[in-house]
């Protein structure tokens, strides 16, 4: 142990840690590792700038943006990743704090759930529920990796150096003059107190300390004045049984430590939750202009029916009011494609705030359309595996699983020092110490005497020379070996917060249980969502090409004279619900895929997304090269 302190330098001169936490390096000079620890660490500043991706994607005042760079986006610029990033780093100060001997403070566990769709704005449909509830928020229950520590106290295991001086100078009147030939005693004090100290991982406190005392009196019996007094003292005390062991000792630093893994798995389950909300609001976009060009087309066939019946009334071959119907038709086609294009731009607005840092602050942005790249697709076969396989998937995937189990760990270790609490109090004391004493002879004429000469004894003149020697040679010792003992006769609060923290950790226990079960209720029910979904849009094209082939009839009906105008509007308003449902119903589809990819925890790997890249901010494929344009600048399918 005393080796361990005598290399206090070379403690004080081993890099900073805080540098690699914080992320900036401080200005180096000879001083630098010895003051570094006593000046506040800099943390950098927020950067609040786009990653260059966006740039690359901007052409004449629109985005041209794939699925894979609007997640490569968000994994750059995304607030709620942004903010994420530095759990991982505040729980490195807490491992930090607890290597010191310090109670760890807590992670944030968190997670941030997407904006809804525009949708939502719009009608509160199901179009913004984000995930079916895979993702969760972590605030909650076994979850929280805040703990508020109990049992027994932890020794400070940074090395502390204290040093103390002091002068002073006191009277000491004497009833009794008869000893010392004098009224009152006068002394002048110079004494310094130097040492460091230190605690252990077995609950062991090591003290090693040098006083030096220097005195100067008006005494004139004693044989040496002034004189200097000084010991060299190391003194352990090492409890027995509360507060022993490594086990009790350590657990600050084994629960920091596993901290650093849960704030490793709330991040990815932040990179979960953002990537499922980025791919849903991509989808609903895509799918909101689809229906935009659905509302176009029956605008278009609605005209169409509006200028025919207006020349059949000018040759007068149709009654006028026929116009009116038309014109009505035409009014609300337009109504129809305003507000579906108001939902599209709604959604570019959601979107753009999602994948950048200044969301419509920035006027470029705000300003510029995004024109999605990726269509919606229908696989020809959906590959679905059994149910007892995507559990299984879903447990080895799911961050919020191995976050609990850590979690309950640290319950596990919190009771280690609940019950060392318990334990009465039963220390061991040893202490050495070596003291010495030199001095000049007193000068002072000895009352009633005339020229005494004081013979003091010769071991004890000279200098702090002298005092060294004595002390290095030990020609002084003191030692002590001794028990402390102290029982508490009611230990009320300690066995009190043994069997809290025991409650506590079934509860976490039987948390972990309810989240397993609902697990596989949120497979199954994404897998049952998928299917359902899947048969939906089959119906649903099935209907649009039969409604196109009923329009068809319709029309040819009211060209030779057989059907009315009513029949024909009719027809035109069940193709445009028949084209907004198929792409409605495809839509959905696609969200009971991110719904079942979430719920397996396998959305990231689908997607390709790398956590290390989405931890640096930086994803290291190129942007998709822009596809060709139509004039109306309407991407091409790829």
């Amino acid at each position: 142990m005393l080796s361990t302190l005598l290399a206090l330098p070379q403690a004080v001169m081993a890099e900073n840690p805080a540098a690699r936490i914080t992320g900036v390096r401080q200005e180096e000079s000879w001083h630098s590792r010895f003051t570094s620890r006593y000046l506040p660490a800099q943390v950098a500043p927020i950067d609040l700038s786009n990653s260059n991706r966006l740039d690359a994607l901007l052409r004449a005042g629109r985005i041209y943006l794939s699925l894979q760079d609007a997640i490569a986006l968000a994994l750059e610029n995304n607030l709620d990743i942004e903010i994420q990033r530095y759990a991982p780093r505040i729980a490195e100060s807490d491992l930090l704090r607890a290597q010191a001997g310090g109670v760890v403070r807590g992670v944030p566990t968190s997670v941030t759930l997407g904006p809804s769709s525009a949708a939502n704005l719009q009608t509160g449909g199901a179009g913004g529920v984000q995930g079916g509830g895979a993702a969760g928020t972590g605030a909650n229950g076994a979850n929280n990796a805040t703990v508020l520590f109990t049992g027994t106290n932890v020794p400070t295991y940074d090395e502390n150096v204290f040093l103390q001086y002091t002068s002073g100078h006191r009277t000491s009147t004497q009833p009794n003059s008869f000893s010392t030939g004098i009224p009152a005693l006068v002394f002048s004090n110079n004494v310094l107190t130097g040492g460091v100290q230190k605690g252990f991982a077995t609950g062991a406190q090591l003290q090693f300390a040098y006083t030096q005392t220097t005195q100067n009196s008006n005494n004139r019996v004693s044989e040496i004045n002034p004189f200097t007094n000084a010991n060299l003292s190391l003194q352990l005390t090492q409890p027995l049984l509360r507060g022993f062991g490594f086990a009790v000792n350590n657990r600050f630093i084994r629960v920091a430590r596993n901290q650093l893994k849960i704030s490793d798995l709330v991040f990815k389950q932040q990179v979960i939750a953002t990537v499922a909300t980025v791919v849903n609001l991509y989808s609903d976009l895509v799918s909101f202009n689809e229906n935009v060009k659905v509302k176009r087309q029956a605008l278009a066939l609605s005209e169409k029916l509006y200028s025919d019946n207006k020349k059949q009334v000018e040759i007068g071959t149709l009654a006028p009011i026929e116009i009116v119907r038309a014109e009505a038709e035409v009014a609300r086609s337009q109504q129809e494609l305003t507000q579906a294009d108001t939902q599209s731009l709604q959604q570019e607005t959601i979107l753009k705030n999602y994948i950048s840092k200044t969301g419509v602050n920035s006027p470029m942005l705000a300003e510029a359309r995004i024109v999605p790249t990726d269509p919606l697709r229908m696989p020809e076969n959906e590959a679905i595996q059994p149910i007892q396989d995507l559990v299984a998937v879903a447990v080895e995937n799911r961050p919020e699983l191995a976050q609990t189990k850590w979690a309950i760990e640290n319950s596990r270790i919190s009771l280690d020092g609940d019950r060392s609490l318990l334990l009465p109090q039963f220390d061991l004391i040893a202490s050495a110490q070596n003291n010495a004493l030199a001095g000049a002879v007193n000068t002072l004429p000895l009352p009633g005497t005339v020229n005494f000469q004081r013979q003091a004894n010769a071991a004890f003149l000279g200098g702090i020379g002298t005092v060294w020697t004595q002390l290095l040679s030990r020609n002084y010792p003191d030692y002590s070996l001794g028990f402390q003992l102290s029982i508490p006769i009611r230990n009320r609060s300690a066995e009190a917060d043994m069997i809290r923290d025991q409650l506590t950790l079934r509860q976490n226990e039987l948390r972990q249980r309810q989240q397993l079960n609902q697990i596989r209720v949120d497979v199954q029910n994404a897998l049952i969502g998928l299917q359902q979904s899947r048969a939906t849009y089959l119906a649903a094209q099935k209907s649009r090409v039969l409604q196109e082939q009923t329009l068809d009839a319709e029309q040819k009906r009211y060209a030779l004279g057989a059907s009315t105008i009513f029949f024909v509007i009719q027809a035109q308003r069940d193709l445009s619900q028949a084209q907004a449902t198929e792409v409605q119903a495809l839509s959905t589809y696609n969200r009971a895929r991110v719904s079942l990819d979430q719920a397996t925890g396998q959305i990231l790997e689908l997607h390709n997304v790398s956590l290390d890249e989405a931890l640096k901010g930086k994803v290291n494929r190129g942007p998709d090269p822009i596809p060709a344009v139509t004039q109306e600048g309407v991407a091409l399918k790829r």
